[in-house]
């Protein structure tokens, strides 16, 4: 059996379950806008220095093998 607010025997109470709710709902959409912030930061980096997302974070060495792999610029592939 799950925890869930209306199974947990300690918010039994209406108002404590309003309140957590409201809690996460703002946790959420500060989650939400935190990634839009980050999601516009990377494409307007991107457009700036011309590398990607992936070199941004530093996962542009597994693109490239991949992308040289399917190019067939490289004898192997991994």
């Amino acid at each position: 059996m799950t925890n869930t607010p209306s199974n947990d025997p300690a918010l039994n109470n209406s108002a404590e379950q309003l309140t957590l709710m409201e809690q996460l709902k703002q946790v959420e959409l500060f989650n939400g806008r935190a990634a839009m912030v980050g999601i516009v930061t990377g494409i307007v980096v991107e457009g700036l220095t011309g590398f990607g997302i992936a070199h941004q974070i530093g996962l542009g060495a597994l693109v490239d093998g991949y992308a040289a792999c399917r190019t067939q610029f490289l004898p192997f592939c991994f």
